[in-house]
């Protein structure tokens, strides 16, 4: 078989992917868009403590050998100034994949339970609707976490600001849950790859393993880190807790990590 006869096959193959996830038949696009350029910040939006959105305190997103950079050359303390650089556009139901490496060093004065982390945002409010002071929006965060000292840290836990989640058919009352994924060292590129079905079912994978599977993203006013974010939106929305849809964000702890080869790939039901 020629080579040209197997592009247009695997072409085909892809076109015609149709997945059965929870009972539902989806159908994904045949191709990936690539959401980040790999040169600039063209259609991201950082929001950072204390600024306003849009305000890319100390340059702390920068572009850098074709990755987006969490850098921290411009400070000299991290002063709890947690950010997010948010795509410009929502989404409900998609893969996303990426690759990111944990860098070194951190801030002297990152939170202990900071150092090595970091996060994908997503179903996440929009960077213009948080509070100034607001450390994190209101959102799902696909855990990153890199080794701090010998013993294992798993990455790929799931941790939910002003949010819960179903599990197993239970509604988790922790703010974060452990995943059953890797201890991965520090300045290693890492596979990262979310799913999220028409139905709202979220699967995350780590260098193309499953690491958790989850369900039901709903606001939730008992959060303990996002308690009055969470109970501003609900009033907005009428009560309305169900999450269908929102931004993807890339998240600053005080620790440095790199992104890059962002991509996406819509999903769509066929009822």
């Amino acid at each position: 078989m020629t080579g040209y006869n197997q592009r247009r096959i695997a072409a085909f193959c892809a076109a015609a992917i149709v997945l059965t996830l929870a009972g539902s038949p989806v159908q994904a696009e045949p191709r990936w868009r690539s959401i980040f350029d790999g040169k600039t910040l063209n259609g991201w939006t950082p929001k950072i403590v204390g600024h306003p959105a849009g305000e890319n305190f100390q340059n702390t997103f920068i572009v850098k050998d074709g990755a987006i950079q969490v850098s921290y050359a411009g400070y000299d303390r991290f002063g709890a100034r947690f950010g997010h650089l948010f795509y410009k556009t929502p989404f409900k139901a998609y893969r996303l994949r990426l690759n990111y490496r944990v860098l070194e060093p951190p801030l002297p004065d990152t939170p202990g339970w900071a150092r090595g982390n970091s996060g994908v945002m997503f179903h996440s409010q929009s960077a213009e609707s948080m509070g100034l002071n607001q450390p994190f929006p209101v959102s799902v965060e696909f855990q990153i976490l890199g080794a701090d000292g010998p013993g294992p840290r798993p990455t790929g836990s799931v941790c939910t600001p002003g949010v819960s989640i179903t599990l197993a058919g239970v509604r988790q009352p922790v703010h974060c849950t452990t995943s059953s994924g890797p201890t991965i060292p520090n300045g290693t590129w890492t596979a990262l790859e979310l799913e999220v079905t028409p139905d709202g079912d979220v699967t995350e994978r780590i260098n193309g393993v499953v690491v958790h599977r989850y369900a039901s993203i709903a606001l939730d006013a008992a959060d303990p880190m996002a308690a009055a974010d969470a109970r501003r939106l609900i009033a907005e929305r009428g009560g309305v807790l169900p999450v269908t849809e929102g931004y993807i964000a890339l998240q600053s702890e005080g620790h440095p990590i790199e992104f890059k080869d962002i991509q996406v790939q819509v999903i769509r039901s066929r009822r």
